[in-house]
């Protein structure tokens, strides 16, 4: 694999992450019988006094959640996800006076219920589409309503966020599989993973990937990275990959053995 992986340095640079609490807030909105006025809120919320901008990193919410989004939500607060977060970050500081402050918001994607949000194609959006969240220093940590929550869940994916924004930062959206896999593999290797995930057999996968690795075609890349089920329940064409975001499940293989 490290034959054809790219080897981008980061950049030299010390960034400030700050928790942007937003679960209360979400809340109220919730609160709020589904309709216009719930929708108006949530529309204040994120734009603030100016349409079209961002004033507060919610886009992963949805806004007409039902009483199940709501309820996981209240969950996450009463964990104390943010407190977690808040913790998280303060690990990954540089100093109060260096480099920039990006601002970190939770965002519950909703993949139960939500008639807008596909599991997959989210997670890959929230993965790689962060440029509009970057130019304006902002970071999301994405949960989902189907998920079951933990403190160790939410301190992981506080540090994958992170660590993917950093990465970001030093290298462009990227095109290729191999891009792709390069920062997917740099995040995973910030970040232990406890859980185990029983693959019948890698080799295919890295045949695969050797094979693919030039290629930017989004439907070899997504397959890839989220298996074949995936790909055929959005009529992808399907190209032998077994085993829910299998890609990203062998990427975490890989990151485990550079640490060894």
């Amino acid at each position: 694999m490290q034959q054809v992986l790219p080897a981008f340095p980061l950049k030299s640079l010390i960034m400030n992450f700050e928790l942007l609490p937003v679960v209360d807030a979400m809340l109220a909105i919730y609160a709020l019988p589904a309709g216009m006025d719930r929708f108006q809120q949530y529309l204040q919320l994120l734009q603030g006094n100016t349409p079209g901008d961002m004033q507060v990193p919610a886009g992963g919410f949805n806004p007409m959640g039902k009483e199940q989004t709501a309820a996981q939500l209240q969950l996450l607060r009463s964990l104390q996800a943010e407190r977690i977060m808040a913790a998280t970050l303060d690990t990954l500081n540089g100093g109060p006076e260096n480099g920039p402050v990006f601002k970190v918001a939770l965002n519950l994607a909703d993949d139960l219920h939500g008639a807008w949000t596909h599991h997959f194609t989210t997670d890959y959006d929230n993965r790689f589409k962060l440029s509009g969240l970057i130019a304006r220093n902002y970071a999301t940590v994405v949960f989902w309503t189907s998920e079951t929550y933990s403190e160790e869940l939410i301190r992981r994916r506080t540090l994958e966020s992170c660590h993917r924004t950093r990465y970001r930062i030093s290298h462009p959206p990227p095109q290729t599989l191999q891009e792709h896999v390069a920062q997917e593999l740099y995040v995973a290797s910030q970040v232990s993973y406890h859980e185990t995930h029983c693959m019948a057999d890698f080799s295919l996968l890295h045949e695969f990937y050797t094979a693919h690795a030039a290629d930017t075609d989004y439907n070899i890349i997504f397959d890839f990275l989220y298996g074949d089920e995936a790909a055929a329940g959005l009529n992808y064409a399907q190209y032998g990959i077994e085993g829910e975001k299998a890609g990203l499940h062998y990427i975490r293989h890989l990151a485990n053995g550079q640490r060894k």
